[in-house]
C-alpha cells in the first residue's frame, strides 16, 4: 500500500535527505586514491549524528556499516573494508539517514582520479538516466513509465539495466510501497498518486545486466566483472510534479562542478 505524505511530512523528509546530501559532499572532499572505504564510513557516521540524524543503514537488516560502498564491478551494498581506493576506479556511495523519524537514502557514483572514457560515459549516462525517470513520476502516469524511459535511455547505448534490484517507496520505512524498477512498459504498474514519496535509483551495467552475489550475504557484482554505476534522489509528487527532496549540489560544490540539472525538479531554490 502506497503511503501519501502531508506537506509537513514531506519537508519533514526533505530535512532527513538533506542530511545524506551534506553527508555525501563532505565524502566527496575525501574521495581519492589512498583512501579505505572504511575511513570514507566513519567520516560519514560522524557526519549523519553530527546533523542530528541517525545512520539509517547500520544495523538495518543487521547491515554492519553506515554507508554502502560499491567500487568497480560491484553493482551495490559494497561492505565498507582496508583496501584502498586506486587511481581510476569508480566508487558507488549509498547513504541513509533518519532524522524527524524518516528516512533519507540517496547515491552518488565517484571518479577515483582518472578514470577511462567508456566508464565516463557510463557515469554520464546512467545520471542522465535518473533525470530521465523523475520526468516521469508525474499525475497520471505509473511505475512503468519511469521504468520504461530509464531503461530505453540505458539501452540505447548498450548498457545493461539491472532487474533484481529496484528503487521503492520511502518514509518512515526504508523500504515502503511501491516498487520502483528501472526497466517496464508504458502505462503499467502502480499509479503515482500526490503525496507519495520514493527513491529513484537507476543500477547500470557496462557489460551484462546480469549479477552474482557474493558469500557475504550483501555484495552485488556484475557477472561479467565490468563497472556498475549507480545513482539515486529522493523526489516527493507535490502538486503533480516530482519535487527533488535530496540534491546533489554539495558534492559539485566540493568537487567545483556547475550544474543546473536539478533545477526543472524544484519549486523553490535550494539554499547551500
Amino acid at each position: 500500500m502506497i503511503i501519501p505524505k502531508t506537506s509537513e511530512e514531506i519537508e519533514l523528509m526533505r530535512e532527513a535527505a538533506l542530511v545524506v546530501s551534506k553527508t555525501l559532499g563532505e565524502l566527496a572532499k575525501e574521495v581519492k586514491p589512498g583512501v579505505t572505504t572504511l575511513y570514507l564510513d566513519s567520516i560519514a557516521e560522524t557526519c549523519v549524528r553530527d546533523h542530528g540524524a541517525v545512520p539509517g543503514f547500520l544495523g538495518l537488516y543487521d547491515f554492519p556499516n553506515t554507508l554502502c560502498m560499491s567500487p568497480n564491478a560491484q553493482v551495490v551494498h559494497g561492505i565498507p573494508n582496508d583496501t584502498p581506493l586506486q587511481d581510476g576506479d569508480i566508487i558507488s556511495i549509498d547513504c541513509g539517514a533518519i532524522k524527524n523519524g524518516f528516512y533519507g537514502d540517496h547515491a552518488y557514483t565517484f571518479e577515483v582520479g582518472e578514470i577511462a572514457p567508456d566508464v565516463k560515459k557510463l557515469l554520464r549516462v546512467t545520471k542522465e538516466s535518473l533525470y530521465v525517470g523523475i520526468r516521469e513520476f508525474k499525475a497520471g502516469n505509473r511505475t512503468g513509465d519511469v521504468g520504461y524511459a530509464i531503461q530505453q535511455h540505458c539501452e540505447a547505448h548498450g548498457y545493461g539495466v539491472v532487474r533484481e534490484l529496484v528503487g521503492h517507496g520511502l518514509g518512515r520505512k526504508m523500504h515502503e510501497d511501491p516498487e520502483m524498477p528501472n526497466y517496464g512498459k508504458r502505462g503499467r504498474g502502480k499509479k503515482f498518486i500526490e503525496g507519495m514519496t520514493v527513491a529513484i535509483e537507476p543500477m547500470i551495467n557496462l557489460g551484462t545486466r546480469r549479477i552474482e552475489q557474493l558469500q557475504d550475504g550483501w555484495t552485488i557484482l556484475t557477472q561479467d566483472r565490468k563497472p556498475s554505476a549507480h545513482f539515486e534522489h529522493n523526489v516527493a509528487l507535490v502538486d503533480g510534479k516530482p519535487e527533488l527532496l535530496s540534491t546533489f549540489a554539495y558534492i559539485y560544490e566540493a568537487l567545483g562542478i556547475k550544474s543546473n540539472e536539478e533545477d526543472e525538479f524544484r519549486q523553490k531554490a535550494l539554499v547551500l
